[in-house]
């Protein structure tokens, strides 16, 4: 598999097999993934991995936090403006048509949001934390080294979705991967196999076309 086909096969995979995800082959990846661009080459990305054991172990933590949760940052702008406006809801309708669940149906949307806090289903997951001292340029440099991993995970076979809504559960995530204190959770990402019998892995966002958003001079 080439680069661009890694590209164009990688997906945001929101439903996964139970097969299992070995740790070998994980560090592989995250160890491949480090050659990501850095600048200053401070490699700012602190990585936890859950699987096997730990991800049963997760799960039950957190069905048993009652502490109050501070999100980590916005994850998206308040009053977002055109076209971004228009292409997250876009990518919301069409999900939610592929899975049948109308606009009216808020009890099924917010269940099918609350997926995203047991992965999906999949089996393995990794959080990317960030120094609290790092600025933009580092926290580009943490999308780099995400985009690097789930494109290396798609040739080892793997399925991925970066999950910027753990965010949101910065508290109890930093307790149980025993976070330092000057860490901020940037986000989850779920790994495994996909279903391929889940219809919600058939969704495929749409880009705008380059003219709109690319110049030549």
């Amino acid at each position: 598999m080439n680069v661009s086909e890694a590209v164009a096969l990688r997906a945001s995979i929101r439903a996964f097999s139970s097969n299992p995800v070995k740790n070998k082959l994980i560090e592989e990846i995250l160890e491949k993934s480090s050659r990501s661009p850095s600048g200053g080459n401070l490699q700012p990305w602190k990585i936890f991995v859950v699987n096997n054991s730990a991800m049963s172990e997760f799960l039950e933590f957190q069905k048993t936090w009652t502490e109050a949760e501070i999100p980590a940052y916005d994850i998206y702008p308040p009053k977002l403006k055109e076209p971004y406006r228009t292409s997250r809801f876009e990518l919301g309708e069409q999900m939610y048509n592929i899975l049948g669940i109308g606009r009216e149906d808020k009890d099924a949307r917010i269940a099918q949001v609350m997926e995203n806090f047991r992965f999906f289903g999949a089996p393995c997951a990794l959080f990317c934390f960030v120094d609290r001292q790092m600025g933009p340029p580092q926290w580009s440099d943490l999308g780099m080294f995400l985009q690097t991993f789930m494109l290396l995970a798609k040739e080892a076979g793997l399925d991925t979705c970066a999950q910027e809504a753990w965010s949101i559960k910065h508290d109890s995530v930093s307790k149980f991967v025993q976070a330092e204190d000057d860490d901020i959770l940037f986000c989850g990402m779920a790994i495994g196999y996909r279903d391929d019998n889940a219809a919600v892995n058939s969704l495929k966002s749409q880009r705008r076309p380059l003219k709109e958003w690319a110049k030549f001079l």
